[in-house]
């Protein structure tokens, strides 16, 4: 081994251990978007329905997300999506993305929208309570007037506040008052128990 002056061995290049990088700080983390619970609910009309009204749930979002609305997310392939909204009126958001969706999807549903709190009310409000099976009752949701309580044969239809309740024990497509509720037509739409107590769920409650 080579020595250098005063005796002392010297270390060749390939002996000295290489120095350890300096450890960076972490940059810091920002919660990403979306860690706050929807405030809105917007339930579409009649897509996807029977191979008719196709729209796809991306689009949704992304016509939803395009109105400057934020945490949005669909559930289902029937127009169900949650979203926060700086603007607190249900009727005029509706009536935005109802414009919008008519412009960019070239089909025009109609559009309802509720918020956490009006959705919380709708599922307080069910005076089906004890029905087991969460598809053999309905809630319709509807902008106005939701009608009058009806029955026939075994199905019952009870409004109470904005929302028309139908409870069909043997099931909705065999229920004849469904029927005749759908032909009366003002704009309303339905969702079965488990997706609105689902939807609830997404927003926070």
């Amino acid at each position: 081994m080579p020595r250098c002056r005063g005796g002392s061995p010297t270390r060749s290049a390939a002996a000295v251990a290489p120095r350890e990088p300096a450890l960076r700080a972490m940059p810091k983390l920002v919660p990403p978007s979306g860690t706050l619970m929807p405030t809105h609910v917007a339930l579409v009309r009649g897509i996807n329905v029977g191979g008719k009204t196709k729209v796809a749930m991306s689009d949704l979002r992304d016509i939803v997300a395009s109105l400057g609305h934020t945490d949005v997310a669909t559930y289902i392939q029937s127009g169900n999506v949650v979203f926060t909204a700086a603007d607190p009126d249900s009727t005029t958001i509706a009536a935005d993305l109802e414009r919008a969706i008519a412009a960019r999807l070239d089909v025009a549903p109609a559009v309802v929208v509720r918020s956490r709190d009006e959705l919380a009310r709708v599922v307080a409000d069910n005076p089906f309570p004890d029905v087991e099976n969460p598809k053999h009752v309905h809630a319709i949701f509807i902008d106005g007037n939701p009608g009058e309580d009806a029955e026939e044969g075994s199905d019952v239809a009870r409004a109470v506040g904005g929302t028309l309740y139908l409870h069909t024990p043997n099931g909705i497509g065999r229920s004849k008052l469904a029927a005749k509720l759908g032909r009366r037509g003002g704009g309303g739409t339905a969702r079965n128990w488990a997706t609105v107590k689902k939807l609830l769920a997404m927003l926070g409650d």
